[in-house]
């Protein structure tokens, strides 16, 4: 995606929240920065491209009265990380995603995100 393509602002959170496939219950990798539309995550190994994940992000302490949060997205793209031991993913959220989940990103954005 270019720039030009991009219309939300990234918010970088004040958490480094983890991101776990429920399928598995493996590690995914943890968020690196959000939009209601996307996140982009940070792992280890690349990630496939073009997927359909359902995931589960671990929410933090205090601010929601779940401990977790499961949703769909498809991986966009997967690059180097600038620490060349890592790689970021872009994933976009699928459309089903329900009206609370949707609540709880935005209070993420909003409450517990910074800009660059």
């Amino acid at each position: 995606m270019s720039d030009e393509e991009r219309t939300l602002r990234r918010r970088h959170l004040i958490f480094y929240l983890e991101v776990f496939d429920v399928e598995s219950g493996d590690l995914v990798g943890h968020v690196v920065d959000i939009t209601t539309k996307g996140v982009k995550l940070v792992s280890r190994e690349p990630l496939e491209t073009g997927k359909d994940f359902k995931l589960r992000m671990a929410l933090p302490e205090g601010y929601f009265t779940q401990k977790e949060l499961e949703f769909e997205a498809k991986s966009l793209w997967c690059t180097n990380d600038v620490n060349p031991d890592f790689f970021d993913t872009g994933f976009e959220f699928s459309d089903t995603i329900d009206s609370q989940a949707a609540d709880v990103i935005l209070t993420l954005i909003e409450d517990l995100g910074f800009n660059q």
